[in-house]
């Protein structure tokens, strides 16, 4: 049955080729109703933007990364912790994206979402608490972001509607991850500063062994 199917998609392809514009594939769009897409534009906007947001994130985690895995740094450790962190913000982007599709928005053109040259906040760090410091700036800001989407789309100024299963959507998933998130690097930034403090260069160096460990 499948490939019946393949069979007759593929032979109206070729009835439809135009000889001027080359091979092309014009199938009629479906008629499909639009009566279940309610999201309102504001809650849209604000959504689109969060993938932006997280992107960036993402960059700047990475940077972190290829800083502390320079020759001249080599801490692992935080390589490690960073990189996965930059794997997780990209994440967080696609899943903006998946929530959009689902809820009949970003038909069109999903690369309107990103305007390049996207770049990290900065490229250098001092020392691994600095690193961690600036990492939990990050996520009070991506916070911050995302509770500002559950006050527009609660209630929208525009508009009555209460979009209840976003906001619902996002103080389970993402809100709890966040908040999880940033008292670990609160913990660790406490960590590191009293190892720091009492052994200078080298309580970093051991923090570093722990964290590639997967000890903190």
């Amino acid at each position: 049955m499948k490939l019946l199917i393949s069979l007759f998609l593929a032979l109206s392809c070729l009835i439809s080729i135009s000889s001027a514009d080359g091979l092309k594939c014009t199938l009629k769009p479906a008629d499909i109703p639009s009566t279940w897409i309610d999201m309102v534009d504001p809650c849209v906007k604000v959504m689109e933007n969060q993938v932006k947001i997280e992107i960036e994130a993402a960059m700047t985690y990475l940077a972190m990364g290829a800083h502390f895995a320079r020759d001249s740094v080599n801490r692992p450790g935080f390589v490690k912790l960073f990189i996965e962190a930059a794997s997780e913000e990209r994440e967080h982007a696609v899943k903006v994206i998946e929530y959009l599709l689902m809820r009949g928005q970003l038909t069109s053109d999903v690369s309107k979402l990103l305007k390049f040259p996207l770049r990290p906040i900065r490229e250098d760090w001092g020392n691994g608490v600095e690193a961690l410091s600036e990492a939990l700036n990050l996520e009070t800001q991506v916070t911050k972001s995302i509770q500002e989407i559950i006050r527009i789309c609660e209630t929208p100024k525009t508009s009555s509607f209460n979009d209840y299963h976003l906001v619902d959507y996002l103080t389970g998933d993402f809100l709890d991850e966040q908040y999880k998130g940033q008292r670990d690097l609160a913990g660790k930034i406490s960590t590191l500063g009293k190892m720091m403090s009492t052994h200078g260069p080298l309580g970093e160096f051991l923090f570093d062994k722990k964290l590639l460990n997967g000890e903190l």
